[in-house]
């Protein structure tokens, strides 16, 4: 794969500094200053292959550059003299830009104090609490007036619209705690300070620091699917000190504060302190990210109660998303191209007329008379006529039944999903249901799918009604007997065993949701304790962990409740078994597995258990044969596979670890290492009992959505929040990623010289999918940013993993900037929005994950698989239609001006307009205005026939339907007609003028209608009535056009076959050579529709 790509590091500011000071510091004026390349860095020859160097890291750097003509400024005298010979300009100059600094700069952002319940007491000034995604105010809005009317109508329809989607969410009402009680308050009227309540499912409105809680454990969950597309459900602690105060009207009884670190982009860090200063002594206790509740996340569990610290355009969501731009389309600006040729045609054609005049007279005169005359030229009537069939296009777009509920927001860019290269898409919620189904469970021996988890179920209640017999029947041991001889266990205990393992070894919590009618702390207790089915969900950091959970209570192992220390089960029988939770080592992405050690109650019996993937959990196993087979095969199915093993523990054993852990956790300096070194001495010889197949459900018809995309030479990359493993997963599944393909895992990297050596093995590889992290990507692109995207650019799929809102927008960016290619994002979070309003063109699917995406992309769907067709029918429609639509209202203007160019030549280069007064006017409006605005009802082939054969969608990103070529061709035609027309009328005419401009004004009215006749590919009705309309209003008018026809003279057959040779010759050339075109070099749809 582009194995001749060079790596090009771009060097440090730090090495060019030292090499400015080395060339600027050369001795004396006979020493020799070293030249460039001997100050080449000692570690340019960091790899083995030969690297281009870049001069970026010391041209970009022009301090110096800047600083020595200021110092020969200051050191000129500052007189008379120097203010006449130039300084009159370096004062201006530096007013100009104190001005502009003055007007362009940003208030500097500081880490603050807030004091509870006290917003007054803010030392300084903070931005309200308002989301705005206008992009207009009332003065940036007032040039737009300039503009034409129907462009400032469509912008002005957008933008209210927007206002009216900002002012719902800010207008949502919150409690507001205060010293007399609860308040109501608008979202748009927090500010930093404020104590506000968040009820369970109500979107957070502001950064806070969690305070309380009505969670007895202090703690709840949130969902940040909004924040950063994880579907996680993230567990947050409220601050220890205010949680423990009796009730609600402490919080203002207590002179407490909280520091905040100034705002910052990372949603993944905090750091700050809580300080109660009327106690003794002073209590201090640090927050980190588990004590925040950041903008629109969603409380997931309980009330909690956050003292406000950031507001509006300081909140951490609003940080990560980029402001909207106006979006301009590609064929606007190929079409602006053309204007500007055309622009330049009239006025070299201007003056070469007072050219041939000889520059007689006040020749200047002359020349703005034929710029005036030649005007028509410049199609003033296209922007409208272009804005109108945009309008067109949207309500087409949205009375599509195949596609319901589809919006478009964005008006101006409907021609833009036809030229589509690179589709940038979200994975959770976007290509998948964001609902995990256990799918498999794997013993060794045995397999059970979805069709055999009923033999599961009397495995488990036999199993478990033997065990309660024993149990019954003898004394259970107080110790875990290790010295036990090793006999075959039946399949039922097995079963049970890994069924049981399943249940204990996750971070699930069952809650129970009040009855109805019930309020209050003690009655809420009371509901807990009755764990009944019908009131229990499950919360979790991860879906799958849920689907793992719930699985096991639909085979009979119910977990019914969870705290810190603590978990119970209940059997098929009923019996509620206790379990001791002594240790719980969470899930990370290096480690890649959880584990837990927990004591049975009922037999005092400590076991660790542990899950990962197969990766890391391999190693740890005991020595199997099938393991590695059976994951494989898992995996094959899309479905993401967890190893599950037990080690059983003496009383001794644990003691022994849990001194040596606690001690780990104790060192200050290598915690982490010392506490995975303590960990590792458990993880050895563990009894494998089972692998499990989870399924993440695909999006409905995602697959041959995805193939059909692919068929028309779109490239998708899916950029996810999600875990490697995950979104590897997925992009099989999907068939994102082909079976035969490869995948390259690019290797973590954190340093210039391990990004160098990846990149080299990545572009040895051929046609292989890469997978990439978010980490490694921010390194190369900071080192290697053209060459890796230029690698990317070459690959048939690319999956970036655990990539920031931020960082999703910054690939759009530099795909746009890199491959000058039109690109689309597609997401359904608040994490997408920076995303979707990067790209040329933005589609949001509204989902489980909220509006956000719907509400700030260009085109709002309802489900992934509408994306094929929005793109490969109406995108290819409208960019063809728009096309035609804007070569044609050229051609208009072009044959007008040619026929006046004749006109003026023959009659010894007068500046004399050839019609007048409402000729002109009619002519670009109700003579042919409809038939030309009817060619937005085109098409050329059915939408079902572009489904089918998604490959014709590959020709427009080519751009040949409105290029420099086929505008050339056009110009030829207009030429062609517009000499013709005026030709044939003055060679026909006998006696007077006025015959003259009957015969070709009528001929010129019916050459158009004709050309649009010719032009069409396949006829609407509406098109035929648009044609005979136009032909009906000239028929007519000609009777009140008694200043500009003789009405005797067009009555005659004489001026009937004069006007029809004319034209004849003027359209039958065309029509000849369009058919044998068509038959010597067909267009690729005709060969479908023929």
């Amino acid at each position: 794969m582009a194995d001749r790509i060079p790596l090009r590091p771009v060097r440090s500011a730090a090495a060019a500094d030292r090499k400015r000071a080395a060339y600027y510091s050369a001795a004396g004026p006979g020493a020799v200053r070293p030249t460039r390349y001997q100050l080449e860095d000692e570690s340019a020859h960091l790899d083995e292959m030969p690297l281009m160097m870049s001069e970026e890291g010391f041209e970009n750097d022009e301090s110096d550059y800047h600083s020595l003509p200021r110092a020969r400024i200051m050191q000129r005298t500052h007189g008379l003299e120097w203010f006449v010979c130039g300084g009159w300009k370096f004062l201006c100059t530096s007013c100009c830009d104190w001005l502009i600094n003055v007007c362009q700069r940003k208030r500097e952002l500081r880490a603050r104090t807030v004091w509870l319940g006290h917003p007054e007491k803010c030392e300084e000034k903070h931005p309200r609490n308002s989301i705005k995604n206008q992009k207009y105010n009332v003065f940036t809005f007032i040039p737009g007036g300039f503009v034409l009317a129907v462009t400032i109508t469509r912008e002005a329809i957008d933008e209210f619209r927007r206002c009216q989607r900002d002012k719902e969410v800010n207008s949502q009402l919150y409690s507001k705690l205060t010293v007399r009680g609860k308040v109501q308050v608008k979202s748009s009227d927090i500010q930093v300070g404020d104590l506000i309540i968040v009820e369970k499912n109500q979107r957070v409105p502001s950064d806070m620091v969690f305070l309380r809680t009505s969670e007895k454990a202090g703690s709840c969950f949130i969902r940040t699917d909004q924040l950063d597309g994880e579907t996680d459900w993230k567990l947050k602690v409220a601050v220890s000190c205010t949680q423990r105060l009796p009730a609600l009207g402490d919080l203002f009884s207590i002179n407490a504060y909280v520091h905040a670190q100034k705002p910052l982009l990372d949603i993944h860090s905090f750091e700050g302190t809580f300080t109660r200063e009327d106690s003794d002594p002073p209590i201090h206790e640090s927050l980190s990210i588990e004590n925040t509740l950041w903008a629109s996340t969603i409380v997931a569990s309980g009330t909690v109660i956050g003292v406000v610290i950031y507001t509006g355009k300081e909140t951490r969501s609003v940080m990560n998303t980029s402001n909207p731009q106006n979006k301009v389309g590609l064929l606007d600006l190929e079409l602006n191209q053309l204007t500007k040729a055309l622009f330049l045609a009239l006025v070299a054609l201007s003056v070469v007329m007072v050219t041939l005049q000889g520059f007689v007279g006040p020749w200047y005169r002359n020349l703005f008379r034929f710029l005036l005359l030649f005007s028509y030229i410049i199609p003033i009537s296209l922007r409208v006529n272009l804005d109108m069939g945009k309008a067109a296009y949207g309500w087409l777009i949205m009375a599509d039944g195949s596609i319901p509920g589809t919006v478009v927001r964005t008006s101006t860019i409907p021609e833009e999903l036809g030229r589509l290269v690179y589709l940038l898409t979200d994975k959770t919620g976007t290509l998948t249901q964001n609902e995990m189904v256990f799918k498999r469970l794997h013993l060794g021996t045995v397999s059970y799918g979805m069709d055999t988890m009923d033999e599961i179920q009397s495995h488990v209640r036999d199993s478990c009604s033997q065990l309660h017999s024993q149990a019954t029947t003898s004394t259970p041991p107080r110790k875990a007997q290790s010295s036990a001889p090793k006999v075959r266990k039946s399949v039922s205990s097995r079963v049970h065993e890994a069924v049981k393992a399943i249940a204990l070894c996750h971070n699930v919590t069952p809650v129970y949701e009040p009855r109805a009618g019930g309020t209050g702390e003690a009655e809420h207790a009371e509901v807990d304790q009755d764990f009944s089915d019908e009131n229990r969900t499950y919360q979790a950091a991860s879906p799958d962990e849920v689907a793992l959970v719930q699985w096991t209570e639909s085979v009979g192992l119910t977990l019914v409740n969870r705290d810190l220390t603590s978990m119970q089960l209940r059997t098929p029988s009923g019996q509620i078994l206790t379990y001791s939770v002594l240790q719980t080592f969470p899930f990370t992405s290096e480690s890649k597995r959880m584990g837990v050690i927990v004591r049975d109650e009922s037999t005092a019996e400590i076991t660790f258990y542990m899950k990962g993937a197969d990766v890391a959990m391999s190693t740890i196993v005991q020595y199997n044969d099938w393991l590695e087979e059976e994951c494989g095969n898992m995996a094959r199915e899309g479905l993401r596979t967890l190893v599950v093993a037990k080690r059983t523990l003496t009383e001794e054993q644990y003691q022994d670890f849990e001194s040596r852990h606690t001690q780990a956790r104790l060192s200050v300096h290598d915690r982490a290492l010392k506490v995975a070194a303590v960990l590792e001495s458990l993880e050895r010889d563990m009894q494998l009992l089972c692998v499990t197949g989870v399924e993440d459900r695909l999006q409905e018809h995602v697959r041959p959505t995805l193939e059909t995309l692919r068929n028309a030479g779109i490239k998708i990359w899916m950029l996810t929040g999600d875990k490697l493993e995950t979104a590897t997963c997925i992009a099989k599944s999907s068939h994102l990623v082909s079976r035969t393909q490869d995948i390259h895992v690019f290797k973590p990297v954190t340093s210039r010289g391990e990004a160098h050596l990846e990149l080299n093995a990545f572009r040895r590889k051929h046609d292989c999918a890469l997978v990439i992290s978010g980490d490694s990507l921010e390194v190369c692109l900071r080192y290697y940013e053209h060459e890796l995207v230029e690698l990317a650019c070459q690959c048939p799929a690319v999956v970036c993993c655990r990539c920031s809102p931020t960082q999703k927008a910054r690939i759009v960016k530099l795909l746009r900037q890199h491959t000058h290619r039109r690109t689309c994002a597609i997401g359904d979070g608040g994490n997408d929005v920076s995303m979707i309003q990067a790209a040329d063109c933005g589609i949001g699917i509204e989902g489980k994950e909220g509006k956000a995406a719907s509400l700030a992309a260009d085109f709002s769907i309802q489900r992934f698989e509408h994306v094929g067709r929005l793109l490969v029918v109406h995108g290819r429609s409208s960019y063809k239609r728009s096309a035609a639509l804007g070569q044609f209202v050229m051609h208009r203007g072009l044959v007008i001006s040619t026929m006046q160019a004749v006109f003026s030549s023959i009659f010894y280069f007068a500046s004399v307009p050839l019609y007048q007064g409402f000729l002109m006017v009619g002519y670009a409006t109700v003579y042919t205005m409809f038939p030309v605005f009817s060619l937005v009802l085109d098409q050329d082939v059915k939408p079902e026939m572009a489904m089918l054969y998604p490959e014709l969608y590959k020709d427009l990103t080519k751009g040949r339907s409105l290029s420099f070529k086929t505008f050339l061709i056009w110009v030829l035609i207009s030429v062609y007609q517009g000499g013709i027309l005026m030709y044939g009328a003055l060679v026909l005419f006998e006696s007077e003028f006025v015959h003259v401009v009957a015969i070709s004004f009528t001929a010129l009215v019916l050459t158009e209608l004709l050309m649009v006749a010719l032009t069409v590919r396949t006829w609407h009705w509406l098109m035929v009535v648009a044609e005979f309309l136009s032909l009906g209003c000239y028929v007519a008018s000609l009777a009140f056009l008694n200043a500009y026809f003789d009405v005797a003279f067009i009555t005659t057959m004489t001026f009937l076959w004069k006007v029809s040779a004319i034209t004849v010759v003027s359209c039958l050339p065309l029509y000849v050579l369009k058919y044998l075109t068509r038959k010597l070099s067909p267009p690729s749809y005709s060969k479908l529709t023929s």
